[in-house]
């Protein structure tokens, strides 16, 4: 059982080319999650604007979406070059979407926290939104980006066939 589970996770790879494809998109990861803590924290915290509606939950949609465009040039040029889809924009289209449902994990973290919890401080929305949150939709995001966005053999199967 476990060498099915491995076989599966390595999709034909070595665990050596697995690795170090896992290992680019921990440094791609790295890279995006610079990109939305700084600027959530940026926005929500020392903007001189006040943002629509929650400043926190704004500032967070904003830096994860910022963060989204990063994290897809990294991971097409670098991470999953050799696994890219023949339609960019499909591929970027399902990047997205997968990234808007790491975003709803990590906006969930933050409203629980918040509206629930009762916790508002700059701490606690960034151990709930980039901590917590991270973690859950980083998960997600990694196993959705291996085995649908960047699979070549997903887009081939949701391809329209000519009769």
């Amino acid at each position: 059982m476990f060498s099915r589970f491995v076989r599966r996770l390595l999709r034909g790879q070595t665990l050596k080319e697995w690795l170090i494809e896992f290992l680019r998109f921990c440094t791609v990861g790295l890279g995006a999650y610079v990109v939305d803590v700084g600027l959530f924290n940026l926005l929500a915290y020392h903007w001189p604007i006040d943002l629509p509606f929650d400043q926190s939950m704004t500032a967070k949609t904003i830096s994860v979406s910022v963060s989204i465009v990063f994290a897809w040039t990294g991971n097409r040029l670098w991470t999953f070059r050799s696994k890219q889809q023949n339609s960019r924009r499909r591929e970027f289209a399902m990047f997205v979407l997968v990234n808007i449902g790491g975003m709803a994990v990590a906006l969930a973290c933050l409203a629980v926290s918040r509206f629930v919890l009762g916790f508002d401080s700059q701490f606690a929305d960034n151990i709930a939104a980039n901590v917590v949150g991270l973690v859950l939709g980083t998960a997600f995001r990694y196993v959705l980006y291996r085995y649908v966005v960047f699979n070549p053999l997903a887009s081939a199967a949701a391809a329209p066939r000519s009769h």
